[in-house]
């Protein structure tokens, strides 16, 4: 009897003993095989190779470039009935098995073999993430093995109900939509929650071959798909037999749809986005993909932009628009013309244009930091320089002015007149260190001095907000922020931008900015005053009528506007529809703007 005792006892013990030994195997063979697999955690702040999504200053998506999951559910909200119409088209013993199916691979390749044919997948949901995430669509059997693996792992890291939403929100389901938020709107036009049994049927059948089961492509194919998601959701319960037979009988209901976000909302803007891009990033992390780019674009500012160019530039006229944050170089909004699917061409970053009066800034304050005062005295008449005779507006001409009655007026043999005193070596080194004239030499030629030689809008009007910024420059940028596929942090403006160059004098900025005032109150730019807060701008024209400007500020804002056409024609306008323009912009976004005061005038 006690040696029955003994050998039970002894059989237990080993059991146990040798139990807890293939457990504890078990445990460390898995952490070893773990140790060599991605964390489960990536999958979160997953995103496919070379996907950017461009943001604006608040956060709004302006744009999502590459094969990106434009549009996702949040966790907790994906529909139930959703889940189920997935787990019954792709992996009915979701909830049973721990990654991989074992039993769904043998009845995969018993109907296959029936069939004599690739007829079923044995790869489970958890399967399919996997490689989504982690590995490339190459069907190989080392490929299958690491699948295995990481679906264990995923399994072990994640709860059920995570993994088939993660699911859910990347799987691709055919014309450029990834996720089910996105198969939602391509198909029907409507967010998930809105979808009918018979509509979350069809895209739930999509996921093996989503191009040869689009209902875009092949309808009837999609319907025979849809049947066989809604017979196999019957036998799962998850559907009664009345919503069976009317799911069935539906019609499609097509109402397809882009992509959301696939165009992009300010399309002048993100095609400089792509141009300055490569500027701050190297190839290699722009083509990791996974970015977030938080940009200086006002998004609400940029839609009202556009609204005021398309009614000042009517029939074949174009327009641009560009405001920039003096303190800081950041652009709040760039309108590049009327229609960017109709002309791609960028009239606010590419288009060089004669600049015609908003030029004299350069002039002016170079003679002011070479001692000139605005009380000073010149004689306004006819003369010429060097066989150059230039005529005012109108022919008029108005005897002895002061330097600052002379810029109200815009008055073109005072600016000539300055440029012959103080030298051409001084007016383009100002102009220069305001950024203008770098990338294309400025020539030695008296007819610089009224604009002759052509600028871009954004260059010009960042000119005039380092002027509004008391004479420090800062070189227009559209970033704020970027960060990498895993949220980390790659660039910020704060630390990679400089404070700026100090380009004129401040006593030498705020008496230019005190004469812009002076023409916006009582000169050719008074179509622009505004009644709650001061301006500081100048209306431009060249020869012709052939390019009407208006380059304005408000302390915390400069806006530059541009009219006229692309081949060069006369518009037979003047200046003051450019100034009209910028007024109607700045009444719609005003609001959103404190009053704020000027320096005063300085003491030079």
């Amino acid at each position: 009897m006690i040696s029955n005792i003994r050998n039970h006892t002894l059989v237990a013990c080993s059991s146990l003993i040798i139990g807890s030994g293939a457990a504890l195997s078990e445990i460390f063979v898995s952490k070893i095989i773990d140790s060599f697999l991605p964390d489960a955690s990536f999958i979160t702040h997953f995103r496919r190779k070379g996907s950017i999504t461009i943001l604006s200053t608040n956060g709004e998506v302006i744009q999502k470039i590459g094969q990106a999951t434009r549009e996702k559910v949040s966790p907790g909200l994906m529909p139930s009935l959703i889940k189920k119409a997935f787990i019954s088209a792709e992996d009915r013993r979701f909830y049973k098995h721990k990654g991989v199916d074992t039993w769904g691979i043998g009845r995969a390749l018993a109907a296959n073999f029936r069939k004599r044919g690739i007829m079923e997948g044995g790869s489970t949901i958890t399967q399919q993430l996997a490689r989504i995430v982690f590995l490339s669509q190459d069907r190989n059997f080392l490929r299958k093995l690491k699948e295995a693996a990481l679906a264990y792992k995923l399994e072990r890291q994640m709860s059920k109900d995570e993994i088939l939403e993660q699911y859910l929100n990347n799987v691709y389901l055919g014309s450029g939509s990834y996720g089910i938020a996105d198969a939602a709107w391509v198909y029907f036009s409507k967010s998930p929650e809105s979808l009918t049994l018979g509509e979350i049927a069809l895209i739930s059948g999509l996921a093996p071959a989503p191009s040869l089961y689009s209902p875009l492509i092949n309808p009837d194919l999609a319907i025979q798909r849809r049947s066989i998601v809604l017979l196999r959701m019957r036998q799962q319960g998850f559907i009664q037999q009345k919503e069976f037979e009317s799911a069935l009988r539906s019609p499609l209901n097509l109402k397809p749809a882009n992509p959301k976000y696939l165009k992009s909302a300010a399309p002048f803007f993100t095609s400089w986005i792509y141009q300055q891009l490569p500027l701050i990033l190297t190839p290699e992390k722009m083509e990791i993909g996974g970015l977030k780019i938080r940009t200086s674009l006002n998004l609400q500012w940029q839609k009202k932009a556009q609204e005021v160019i398309r009614q000042s530039a009517p029939k074949k006229m174009e327009g641009a628009l560009v405001a920039i944050q003096p303190k800081t170089g950041l652009v709040r909004v760039l309108v590049g013309g009327k229609n960017f699917e109709k002309n791609q061409f960028n009239r606010a970053t590419q288009a060089l244009r004669s600049p015609g009066s908003t030029f004299k800034i350069f002039p002016y304050a170079a003679a002011l930091s070479s001692g000139f005062k605005p009380e000073d005295k010149f004689i306004d008449a006819p003369r010429c320089w060097y066989g150059y005779c230039p005529k005012n507006f109108g022919n008029k001409y108005h005897g002895k002015v002061s330097l600052a009655d002379s810029f109200t007026k815009s008055l073109n043999t005072i600016a000539v007149e300055l440029l012959h005193q103080i030298g051409f070596e001084k007016v383009i080194t100002t102009a220069n260190q305001l950024g203008i004239g770098n990338d294309q030499q400025l020539g030695r030629y008296y007819p610089l001095a009224i604009g002759a030689y052509e600028q871009t809008v954004l260059n010009m009007t960042a000119a005039y907000a380092a002027v509004a910024n008391r004479g420090r420059y800062n070189k227009p940028t559209p970033f704020e922020e970027i960060r990498g596929p895993e949220n980390e942090l790659l660039w910020i403006y704060d630390s990679n931008h400089t404070k700026g160059v100090q380009a004129i004098r401040p006593q030498v900025a705020d008496t230019l900015n005190w004469m812009l005032q002076q023409v916006v109150k009582h000169g050719t730019g008074k179509v622009a005053r505004l009644t709650t807060r001061p301006v500081a701008g100048k209306t431009g024209t060249s020869e012709g009528g052939r390019d009407l400007w208006f380059i304005g500020s408000i302390p915390q804002l400069t806006t530059g506007i541009w009219l006229g056409y692309d081949n060069n024609k006369r518009t037979r306008r003047g200046s003051g529809e450019a100034a009209w323009a910028w007024k109607q912009f700045m009444l719609k976004i005003e609001g959103d703007l404190k009053v704020l005061e000027f320096p005063s005038k300085g003491i030079l």
